[in-house]
């Protein structure tokens, strides 16, 4: 599971977006929290702040002509199974709203380690640094 850096998101092929936003829902649901070594930085972030990102991806996706559950557009819904949560918990914060990149790791680094690893995977992303 990853979370691509923001500047490859317009240049991601389908399955990689598609993917993306299957891992987000999960996250947004019960995977919050959970332990896993590429994405724990998110959770040093509010869950907003992954809602934020996660408008990018569907953003995206609409663009390209793809559905997705516009349940998901709702801030406060978190999966079929934990269905809205209104509590402080999935509200803005003011730091949220910060310039540039949602997460503090999405830097020049991280892009790279993102492109070596579509790379691997076959997947060749030419963009402007």
């Amino acid at each position: 599971m990853r979370l691509w850096h923001e500047k490859l998101i317009p240049y991601l092929p389908r399955q990689q977006l598609l993917g993306q936003h299957r891992e987000i829902c999960a996250l947004r649901g019960k995977g919050w929290g959970k332990n896993h070594s590429v994405v724990n930085y998110v959770f040093t972030h509010s869950y907003y702040d992954l809602y934020r990102y996660h408008l990018k991806i569907m953003d995206e996706m609409r663009k390209r002509g793809f559905h997705c559950d516009g349940i998901w557009f709702n801030p406060t819904y978190r999966g079929k199974i934990l269905g809205c949560d209104v509590t402080d918990f999935t509200q803005p914060r003011k730091y949220c709203f910060k310039q540039g990149n949602i997460y503090s790791k999405h830097d020049k680094r991280y892009l790279d380690d993102c492109l070596n690893n579509l790379a691997g995977k076959g997947v060749h992303i030419e963009i402007n640094k």
